[in-house]
């Protein structure tokens, strides 16, 4: 399988494929071996600030455009 096709099999499963990170994004910045990169790469991906940040640009974003908001389960508990 190619990365397109590979790519494009995530995508018809629901995967946001616009916007992937290469070893080569960090040793543009770092002189470092593929590994150190991967490293930088899962911190850098798995950090509070970027899940932070990607979960208040889909709320608005998603307030832009309009879309309707499903009210979280947990706020109906107890109701």
């Amino acid at each position: 399988m190619t990365v397109e096709e590979a790519k494009e099999f995530l995508r018809e499963n629901g995967y946001f494929m616009g916007n992937l990170w290469r070893v080569e994004d960090v040793q543009s910045k770092f002189d470092c071996t593929d590994e150190e990169a991967q490293e930088v790469l899962e911190r850098a991906m798995d950090a509070e600030g970027t899940y932070e940040a990607i979960w208040f640009n889909i709320d608005y974003y998603g307030e832009e455009d309009n879309l309707t908001p499903i009210k979280n389960p947990q706020e109906n508990e107890g109701s």
